[in-house]
């Protein structure tokens, strides 16, 4: 199942939209914002009921 989200960039503060794959489960990725072009360490938490959270921080934090 794709979900379409937006967080911010932790680097510029610019909204970047994501489309994840929950049917993936939880899981922690490395993706580049799409304006500022930095590498955004993205993690995805899926619970057993389908709902989800997703946050972004610099690969320094």
């Amino acid at each position: 199942m794709l979900e379409d989200t937006t967080i911010t960039c932790p680097y510029c503060w610019e909204s970047i939209p994501l489309e994840l794959d929950l049917s993936a489960g939880s899981q922690t990725y490395t993706e580049d914002c799409s304006v500022c072009c930095r590498p955004i360490v993205i993690s995805l938490r899926v619970d057993d009921e389908g709902g989800f959270e997703v946050d972004g921080r610099s690969e320094d934090e």
